[in-house]
């Protein structure tokens, strides 16, 4: 009798199990968003099968930038002063040993949220920064409340319209400062000469640090970076009380340039810069010598980090060549040609390729061919191309994998 059951207990846990397993499939879906250079639209793409899963009329060119859950995506309009908001329809939830995915369908959600010249959208967590250039304020967004319906934010006065930064570091604020003294001609803004740190009070504590011309911020672990004229400057955050400011010269027998871009390493603490316009830097704030130059053959067009394969960058010249870089050794491991050549003279708004990782793919937009291209993180070789409508420019990509219940 005692076999019996056991024999019995057995068979009804591996059914169990194998019910289990079928009403927890594992899936991957990935989802690009993609931004027309001139008519005001977002499309949003199905990677596997390159289905338009959804196409958004909005106001006018957007920049794009996707939240850190990317269940969201912020279309940021400059010139129309409105940023619109779309779910991605992909949502993942981590459960420690395994993720759960739920894919749903994207959409346009119906809320704009509107402010003078709106010009960085920085996600932070689940809120996200809206910088008004022209407003002096910086809203901070619950991504929860924006998902809901709701535009209800909490302000910061950034002491005068300019075109600045704000990012969130515990219960403190870093924003860019204005050089109210510097000439400027009529209706141009001024520059920033620095960086201040604020409370949840919104009040200023210590001294604002020097950061000429600031421009480009990204964060990695938990610390942050800011290009400067000078340098490169970090702020760190320390328990119990205010951020600390570093500020990492550049080498002195660097060439004359500069940082204005930056990306943040997601599974390691480092950044990749632009140093002028064929260059690249590698930024380690804890090492010695923090900063590792990397010259580029012809202008860099665009560039991008591998979430998953964190020795991954990539970068696009004007050439139309596609480069890895070895962010641990600083070389250049393999080079593509992707597309015809994009020469970067011109303006900077002008329709030139842009990238996005997605999986184990690169996808980059082809404005001139209407096409978004798709290269293998591994080989740099064109695995297949989706046919857009119109002229694809700006683009991010959210997904990931997990279970679906």
């Amino acid at each position: 009798m005692h076999r019996s059951f056991l024999r019995y207990a057995a068979a009804s846990a591996g059914i169990a199990l194998s019910c289990q397993a079928f009403a927890e499939e594992e899936k991957q879906s990935w989802r690009l968003f993609i931004g027309d250079h001139t008519a005001p639209v977002v499309r949003a793409l199905d990677l596997a099968d390159g289905k338009q899963l959804g196409k958004f009329d909005i106001t006018g060119y957007a920049a794009l930038t996707a939240s850190e859950s990317g269940q969201t995506v912020y279309a940021v309009q400059s010139d129309a002063d409105t940023t619109h908001v779309i779910r991605t329809g992909i949502a993942l939830s981590d459960h420690g040993e395994h993720s759960d995915i739920e894919i749903t369908d994207p959409a346009l959600l119906p809320l704009k949220i509107e402010g003078k010249k709106p010009g960085h959208a920085v996600p932070h967590g689940d809120h996200v920064v809206i910088f008004y250039d022209r407003g002096g304020v910086a809203n901070t967004h619950s991504e929860d409340a924006l998902l809901e319906g709701s535009t209800a934010h909490k302000s910061l006065d950034t002491t005068a319209p300019h075109h600045g930064v704000a990012l969130p570091m515990g219960d403190y604020m870093l924003v860019s400062v204005p050089n109210l003294k510097a000439e400027t001609k009529a209706g141009d803004l001024p520059p920033r000469f620095g960086l201040r740190i604020v409370d949840s009070k919104g009040e200023q504590v210590g001294e604002v640090a020097t950061c000429t011309g600031l421009h480009g911020e990204a964060s990695s672990a938990k610390i942050a970076a800011f290009g400067c004229e000078e340098g490169v400057l970090i702020a760190s955050p320390v328990s119990g009380r205010e951020p600390k400011l570093t500020m990492l010269p550049y080498d002195k027998e660097f060439p004359k340039g500069k940082v204005g871009t930056l990306l943040g390493g997601k599974a390691m603490q480092f950044f990749l810069g632009n140093y002028g316009d064929d260059r690249i830097v590698l930024i380690d704030p804890d090492a010695e010598k923090p900063y590792r130059l990397i010259d580029l053959p012809t202008r860099r067009v665009d560039f991008a980090l591998d979430p998953a394969q964190v020795k991954n960058a990539y970068v696009l010249t004007e050439d139309g060549k596609l480069h890895l870089v070895d962010t641990l050794s600083g070389e250049i491991r393999k080079s593509e040609t992707v597309t015809e050549p994009y020469s970067k003279d011109g303006h900077w708004r002008d329709p030139r390729p842009r990238l996005a990782v997605a999986g184990d793919v690169i996808a980059i937009t082809d404005p001139r061919h209407s096409l978004v291209r798709l290269v293998d993180t591994q080989s740099l070789k064109e695995v297949r191309t989706l046919p857009v409508e119109g002229q694809p420019f700006t683009i991010v990509a959210v997904g990931g994998s997990g279970l679906v219940h």
